[in-house]
């Protein structure tokens, strides 16, 4: 069953986020992939994450294509020009790759490449508008293709939004749902009450909402996110769990898993697990979610 098959019987799903390496050597990428074979019914490559050099999401997504599993596509905004971003939504589509999703990219002044141009030629709904195009048929010159392309197509949700922001947010949902886009990718979760209130506002019906579950590794970590990044809360409990454990890896990974069974048991549709080059520890979090 494909990654869109299952996604539109309202099958429970689990993706998994396997970063490409910074190399040219990818057999532990399939290594670890394979861990997980069977266990996540699709793959996200993203594109160079943290705007920090790997292997490109399409290079990856083509790898795991040949051995057999399913992956999702990340087009970042930043990166590329329209001409290039199409170039590569046609290569994608050419190679089998049926998922894609569109994503705006983080800053490159953050990245390892500081000095790095952004581009930004098309933003996150100019993207998805081009994906729409070419399923028609068409490129953005109005060019017809010789070869339609077909995707399930995925962006982002921001669900730290809050006030004014919140209903820009909501807004751009409704736009991306207008525009094709069949599931949605959260920030990382953590604080689930909080989560709760945010899903209230959402019409389920419409998009598969996927909260991303995050595994920790310290909890140094956990309060640098906490203080630090915008729109993610980690509660303090969690914290202090994670610090006070004797086996602290164990109990990060207890920690995801409790939220992606939290999360199942609310209702949503699927989750997206992040294990930022952890990805051995994957089907742990799944064992003890009883997944």
């Amino acid at each position: 069953m494909t990654l869109q098959d299952r996604i539109r019987s309202g099958k429970f799903v689990v993706l998994g986020e396997f970063e490409p390496p910074k190399g040219a050597d990818f057999s532990a990428y399939l290594k670890n992939a394979n861990l997980s074979r069977g266990r996540v019914h699709a793959v996200v490559v993203p594109e160079m994450a943290n705007a920090v050099l790997k292997a490109s999401s399409l290079g990856g997504c083509a790898y795991l294509q040949r051995e057999g599993m399913e992956p999702v596509f990340q087009l970042c905004c930043r990166d590329r020009n329209r001409l290039a971003l199409q170039a590569d939504i046609l290569s994608a589509a050419a190679l089998g790759i049926r998922n894609v999703m569109a994503v705006p990219g983080e800053d490159v002044r953050f990245g390892d490449h500081p000095q790095a141009r952004a581009v930004n030629d098309l933003d996150l709904m100019g993207l998805l508008e081009t994906l729409q195009k070419l399923q028609t048929g068409k490129d953005l010159a109005g060019i017809e293709l010789r070869g339609v392309p077909r995707f399930c197509v995925g962006s982002t949700l921001d669900t730290g939004a809050s006030g004014g922001l919140l209903n820009i947010e909501l807004e751009h949902l409704k736009r991306k749902i207008d525009l094709g886009v069949e599931f949605v990718v959260t920030n990382p979760i953590f604080d689930l009450r909080r989560f709760e209130q945010f899903v209230r506002r959402l019409d389920a019906k419409q998009t598969a909402v996927f909260p991303t579950v995050l595994l920790l590794k310290s909890a140094g970590m956990a309060r640098y996110i906490d203080r630090n990044i915008k729109g993610i809360s980690i509660p303090s409990e969690m914290i202090r769990d994670i610090q006070k454990a004797p086996d602290k890896p164990q109990e990060c990974i207890r920690i995801a898993a409790n939220i992606v069974a939290r999360l199942k048991d609310m209702g949503m549709p699927g989750v997206l697990i992040s294990t930022v080059g952890w990805e051995d520890k994957l089907s742990q979090i799944l064992d003890q979610a009883n997944i």
